[in-house]
């Protein structure tokens, strides 16, 4: 049985690569918490500080950050 991932995704709502990356997600089943960077400034400041990155989506698998939607990345982290 696979084991489950810790997923975590940095988004804003008007973010398109977002919304991409987020279904791309929950077609693959795969359970995630989302952070609205927009309205929570505190992890806006949490992100910057973990990745160097203010733009999103930012993902963290199991605490391993992935700039964008960057599916073979997320694909082999996963896979882990």
């Amino acid at each position: 049985m696979p084991r489950e991932h810790k997923v975590i995704v940095y988004s804003t709502p008007t973010c398109s690569w977002c919304t991409k990356l987020k279904s791309w997600l929950r077609e693959k089943r795969i359970r995630f918490v989302e952070v609205d960077v927009s309205k929570d400034a505190r992890a806006a400041e949490e992100l910057v500080r973990k990745t160097g990155q203010m733009g999103v989506p930012v993902t963290l698998v199991d605490g391993r950050p992935v700039i964008g939607f960057n599916q073979p990345m997320l694909e082999r982290l996963l896979a882990s």
